[in-house]
């Protein structure tokens, strides 16, 4: 009877040291060129922005994170916590230990990954953005990184149709990750807003945190909405364009809509402040997650809309020379 109740015992540890073990364990560590010291934050990667998970202490330049976390995943490394998604390395993680050197200069072209099969494949595919993306998903099926780079760099560029065709060419195990369902839903907006449908509508809010939706401003005249952040600097390069477009045609019948995907308001504020914004802007604090860009299937920004008096979208994606004489052709007679 105690050899039976030993070999139980034995068995049982067994068994926990088993269960112990964790493949979801992180073995993060490296060095941030720029810093000595201060703190860097682990963040979630979530529809195109960064959410803080975790942080660590940056001592002598160097840091670790044995945090556990759903591998293998997305996330990004930050030595700031602003919400700027330029200030935040993306960094696919797998089950292999990784360390990083980081270097946040020169929007982190110097960093370096050694340990992730899956970063090494995202820097490969990084040089073939123009391999049609149904080459690069047959090839790499069950890869994070083939994901990310179809959801990321081709979306925005390719119709209902290839969007579900890539789809398919996905391993099974991927079709139930947010990544997939964002896909998915952008396939079904994009149907919707073809130039010459009605403009969905989608809520967002004023300055002062009032709920408000786009159509309490259509039906006066022609609105042109325009989806930007304080970050995106193609954005705040167009900045004088429409503050020209606005002054040129606001007493012709032209309103126009900001909406910003900026996680916070601070920034966004002092953005519409120094550039001279001086027309309606409404903010969408869930950015890339938001009901705007949702909606509309924008997967890009600058992105606009220009809306007649009945809700039809004239125009879309249009900028500069381009947009203003669109505009005079419907305002100057």
């Amino acid at each position: 009877m105690k050899v039976k109740y030993s070999f139980l015992i034995i068995g049982c540890l067994l068994l926990l040291v088993g269960c112990g073990k964790n493949t979801n364990k992180l073995d993060l560590s490296g060095t941030v060129v720029n810093a000595s010291s201060g703190t860097i934050y682990l963040q979630r990667y979530e529809n195109k922005s960064f959410f803080t998970l975790d942080s660590a202490q940056i001592v002598d330049g160097k840091f670790k994170f044995e945090k556990e976390v759903n591998l293998p995943e997305i996330y990004g490394l930050a030595i700031d916590n602003s919400g700027n998604p330029f200030h935040s390395f993306l960094l696919l993680l797998d089950n292999h230990p990784t360390v990083v050197k980081l270097d946040t200069i020169h929007e982190f072209k110097n960093t370096v990954v050694i340990g992730s099969k899956e970063q090494d494949l995202l820097n490969e595919l990084s040089g073939k953005f123009k391999t049609p993306v149904n080459e690069i998903l047959k090839a790499h099926p069950s890869s994070l990184a083939a994901l990310y780079v179809f959801y990321r760099y081709y979306s925005y560029r390719l119709s209902p149709q290839e969007i579900r065709g890539g789809i398919q060419l996905l391993d099974t195990t991927f079709l139930k990750t947010p990544y997939v369902k964002v896909l998915e839903e952008l396939a079904n907006n994009l149907e919707k807003v073809a130039v010459g449908s009605k403009v969905p509508d989608f809520q967002a809010q004023t300055k002062d945190g009032k709920k408000v939706k786009l159509s309490d401003y259509l039906g006066r005249g022609y609105v042109l909405i325009d989806f930007w952040a304080s970050w995106c600097v193609p954005c705040r390069k167009e900045s004088p364009d429409l503050v020209n477009l606005y002054q040129k045609y606001k007493d012709k019948g032209l309103e126009i809509v900001g909406v910003s995907l900026d996680n916070h308001t601070q920034p966004w504020a002092g953005a519409i402040e120094k550039d001279g914004l001086v027309w309606t802007q409404l903010i969408d604090p869930k950015a890339w997650a938001g009901e705007g860009v949702k909606t509309t299937g924008v997967r890009l920004i600058p992105y606009k809309f220009l809306i007649d008096k009945d809700g039809i979208i004239v125009a879309k994606n249009l900028r500069g020379e381009d947009l203003d004489k669109l505009v005079a052709s419907y305002l100057v007679k």
